[in-house]
């Protein structure tokens, strides 16, 4: 696919660097311009003052190591004088194989493992987040930002979605859980260790209770019940008989342990607590009962309000600057960080995790960067990449033309004594 053309954008500092420049460029090219009219004026003047020879190659010289610096400047930017010369306008006729060799670079060099533990191992990331994280207003920041996270997260979630979320997962759930043996489960547990014999102790001292409350009432029910013949004398000796039995098997139960009726009842419930395990049709009326309250419109009315009253105690602690919630975060961030500063073993584990992570995503991306780099330098204009690169370092390519001038010079000069002294 063809990538558009992309134009650069500005430099921060593009007018200051075009006039820095500019001025470096009237430098080096005055510099040729003076060794030039030197030139000119030692040729016509060196068979008067034959000494002027020495001037005359000095300028000849540096009007040459002039012009080739120049040459070689200006071909990484564009053609010399606008001739296409082969091997100049080096950058936007190579811009893609300099884009190739720039990803190239950044990936075996900058993103190379060795290079990325080195720097990670230097760097200490778990000692530097550990004393920053014990810093208090550290931890504040962290859990007001944790508070607005979790904030924003539910704003944006529908409530229509979460409400069919949690009533779907709910009614599944349980669904897919039996009502009875969990139920057998649960009172195994109740039971274990005989606890369920304190409920019998409660419940013969609350039947106790009762009875001696409506002692009148039996009475009452027992004369009711005999034959209008029957002597006053006979209903009370039948009252106190049934009294005194109830009073007595009471007494007997709550004081001995290894009454039978308790054993009876450790029996009774044994026996429950297995049929609601095992038993099919205890299964099946527990299955009846658990389908006849999920159908109740307020069990389908519960996930709304939940998911309701969720949302709102969130989106209200997270507005509290004072909330529980910050204040807990914050705290916990703060202690995290102390103990991590005093543990070295785990300080060494937290730097293994980042650098094992930080592996992770290179060894994925690496290459993705390299392409990044040589696609986006491939769709850059020629022309304004041109322009943009020569304002960063076109002023440090001038000194090469100033040198390349005095240089130049120096060398004609030692060259012109060494042909002078050696001369015959």
């Amino acid at each position: 696919m063809e990538i558009g053309k992309l134009t650069l954008p500005p430099l921060r500092d593009e007018e200051e660097k075009r006039a820095a420049l500019i001025k470096m460029k009237r430098l080096a090219t005055g510099l040729l311009a003076f060794a030039t009219l030197v030139f000119i004026v030692t040729s016509f003047l060196e068979h008067r003052w034959p000494g002027l020879g020495y001037v005359r190659a000095t300028a000849e010289a540096a009007m040459v190591g002039a012009i080739a610096d120049w040459f070689a400047v200006t071909a990484l930017f564009r053609y010399p004088l606008g001739i296409p010369i082969p091997h100049t306008a080096i950058i936007p006729t190579r811009k893609e194989r300099i884009g190739i060799s720039l990803g190239n670079f950044v990936q075996n060099n900058f993103l190379a493992p060795a290079v990325i533990v080195a720097r990670i191992r230097s760097a200490n990331v778990a000692k530097k987040l550990a004393e920053w994280l014990a810093n208090p207003d550290h931890g504040d920041t962290v859990g007001k930002h944790a508070a607005a996270g979790v904030s924003g997260l539910v704003q944006v979630l529908r409530d229509e979605e979460i409400q069919e979320i949690i009533e779907t997962s709910l009614i599944s759930r349980v669904r897919a859980t039996q009502v009875a043996p969990l139920m057998g489960t649960v009172l195994s547990l109740v039971t274990a260790d005989n606890r369920h014999q304190e409920l019998l102790d409660s419940a013969i001292r609350l039947f106790g209770r009762l009875f001696d409350e409506n002692r009148d009432a039996l009475r009452t029910k027992i004369r009711s019940e005999t034959p209008w013949w029957m002597p006053t004398a006979v209903d009370d000796q039948i009252y106190n008989k049934i009294v005194r039995s109830v009073e007595n098997t009471l007494h007997e139960v709550n004081n001995d342990p290894d009454h039978p009726l308790r054993h009876r009842f450790n029996e009774a419930v044994g026996e429950f607590v297995e049929r609601l395990k095992s038993s099919p049709e205890m299964i099946a009326r527990g299955e009846e009962f658990k389908e006849e309250v999920l159908r109740h419109p307020a069990v389908r009315g519960y996930s709304g309000s939940l998911w309701a009253d969720v949302k709102g105690s969130v989106l209200r602690h997270s507005a509290d600057p004072q909330s529980e919630f910050r204040r807990r975060v914050g705290h916990a961030v703060t202690r995290f960080g102390a103990s991590l500063t005093e543990d070295e073993e785990l300080l060494a584990k937290v730097n293994g995790w980042v650098e094992q992570a930080v592996l992770y995503v290179v060894e994925q991306y690496r290459h993705e960067v390299a392409a990044l780099i040589e696609t986006t330098v491939a769709a850059w204009d020629p022309e304004d990449t041109t322009q943009k690169i020569e304002l960063q370092i076109g002023k440090d390519l001038q000194y090469i033309r100033i040198n390349g001038t005095l240089v130049g010079g120096l060398v004609g000069l030692l060259i012109y004594t060494f042909a002078q002294f050696f001369a015959p």
